[in-house]
């Protein structure tokens, strides 16, 4: 790949004929996350990473020798107010790209705009799957490369039969449990023995410690998201539902939300991921020492996090892959773009915008880290795996 400094000399007609905020100095990105609500426990640590990877690609040079500009905007825990935030980022401020969203509500919300409009979004959190957009890098999992994997890690490694899923109520959570009940029960032969959700920000969970307790499953399969998993772990544990009485894996349980949650309160229950701050390879051992030198020595890095910090570099690649920040170009130019920098190890673009990457199974420490305990192969993404739909 072409040096950044090497594109300078281009003029802005010939690598932006779509009317982006691109200058011959400056391209403006657009960074979309709830910085505050509900979600903001989750999103902080995407939005940080984004802007680590923007401020280390501006040192070296930008991209097409423009340095990046990022107008931030705050989805507020609320998908109409994200639809409202796209709309602005593409049609007033001319966004070359977007990096956001975190849940699937905020990304079905934006997604009608993205596509009308024909801006590129960078996507970071694992999800349901069921979707594939010209308009999208979706950078974390999809449901067969966390879902599907996870569930036959614990079958296999805890003899699991029957499963108990939980999760709060909106489209991730509910489709997530719907793809696993099919597994579960066409798959592994399994029992689902009880299935509820919670609205988000939901702090009471006393009724279903009491249902877990009584039903007593093999499996607690959880997917609480923001806020809410304080208040859920805290009263498990409480109600003497630790790892020593009782399996849980979790999809939605990041170092982010162990921040607030207290790794005591989860210590031994395990999560299905694809990255951990604790892996040992070059590559996240620079990312995180990075990170931790821009945001604090107390900051962590979850799988989501670290996604995020994929966007960036994604983007960067196609760019000077395709020679311009058109979206049409950008796009094509994606496909096959691999990121042998990447914290997790390895990132290749699949021709369906999602990535190829390994599942890992992570457990709970005290101290708020994971010890990975299983990591497959590369995993080739399928957005839409056949009987699951």
């Amino acid at each position: 790949m072409l040096a950044s400094s090497a594109f300078s000399s281009v003029v802005s007609a010939e690598v932006n004929t779509t009317g982006l905020a691109v200058t011959d100095t400056e391209v403006v990105v657009g960074q979309l996350h709830s910085a505050t609500g509900t979600m903001a426990i989750s999103e902080t640590g995407a939005i940080q990473a984004e802007r680590l990877a923007i401020e280390q690609i501006n040192a070296e040079g930008g991209v097409l020798g423009r340095q990046i500009r990022i107008v931030q905007e705050d989805g507020a825990s609320d998908w109409p107010t994200f639809a409202e935030k796209a709309r602005k980022l593409l049609e007033r401020d001319k966004a070359a790209a977007v990096f956001g969203c975190w849940t699937s509500a905020s990304r079905k919300a934006v997604l009608p705009i993205f596509e009308r409009q024909n801006g590129l979004l960078y996507y970071p959190t694992f999800y349901e799957g069921l979707e594939q957009s010209k308009n999208v890098i979706y950078t974390g999992q999809e449901a067969t490369q966390q879902i599907l994997a996870g569930l036959d890690w614990v079958a296999r490694e805890k003899d699991a039969k029957t499963f108990y899923l939980i999760g709060s109520d909106y489209i991730w959570p509910r489709t997530s449990m719907k793809i696993a009940r099919k597994h579960i029960e066409d798959v592994l032969g399994g029992k689902v023995v009880g299935e509820e959700y919670y609205p988000l920000g939901n702090t009471q969970f006393g009724s279903l410690t009491n249902k877990i307790k009584l039903r007593k499953p093999d499996v607690v399969f959880a997917a609480v998201v923001g806020g809410s998993n304080v208040a859920f772990y805290k009263q498990l544990k409480a109600a003497g539902i630790t790892a020593d009485r009782q399996n849980l894996l979790t999809l939605s349980v990041t170092e982010d939300e162990l921040l607030g949650i207290g790794g005591e309160n989860m210590a031994g229950f395990y999560a299905s991921m694809k990255y951990f701050q604790s892996l040992e390879n070059e590559n996240n051992q620079a990312f995180v020492q990075a990170f931790k030198q821009r945001w604090g020595q107390d900051a962590v890095i979850g799988d989501v996090t670290q996604a995020a910090y994929l966007g960036p570099w994604l983007w960067k690649a196609a760019v000077e892959k395709a020679g311009s920040f058109d979206v049409e170009k950008v796009t094509a130019a994606s496909k096959g773009i691999e990121l042998k920098t990447a914290p997790e190890g390895y990132v290749k673009v699949h021709d369906n915008h999602h990535l190829w990457s390994k599942t890992r199974i992570g457990q709970v420490q005290p101290n708020g880290q994971f010890t990975v305990v299983y990591e497959s192969d590369l995993i080739e993404p399928n957005p839409f795996p056949e009987g699951y739909q």
